[in-house]
Parts: C-alpha cells; structure tokens; sequence
C-alpha cells in the first residue's frame, strides 16, 4: 500500500520551483488545494499537480 505523505509548505514551493511566499498567496487567492493542521499548511502532491494541470494556477487573482 502506497500512502501519500503530506508535504509543507517549504516542500510544495520547491516541488514547483516558487517561492514559499507564493504558494501562501495560491492558497489565499487561487484556492490552491491545501489543509491546515493545526497553525501548518500541508499539501498532497497529488491534488496540487491537478490543480496546476487544471489551469487554475495561471488565472488572474480574484478581488
């Protein structure tokens, strides 16, 4: 059984070669999939590449 560990934040920006700054404004403006635990923000990698894949990362910001 394969399990997807969850990633931090560090981890998911380098994944996608961004700032760590940037995926907190994805998360805030663009919806990036993401789950707070307790005061952290963890990713699946998983959810974030269809998400990218999706488009939605490329839309302008909301507001």
């Amino acid at each position: 059984m394969n399990v997807e560990r969850w990633l931090s934040v560090q981890e998911i920006a380098a994944h996608l070669g961004v700032k760590t700054e940037t995926v907190y404004v994805w998360v805030a403006r663009k919806h990036m999939p993401a789950h707070k635990v307790g005061r952290l923000w963890k990713f699946k990698v998983s959810e974030v590449d269809a998400w990218v894949q999706s488009g939605k990362a490329a839309q302008k910001d909301e507001g």
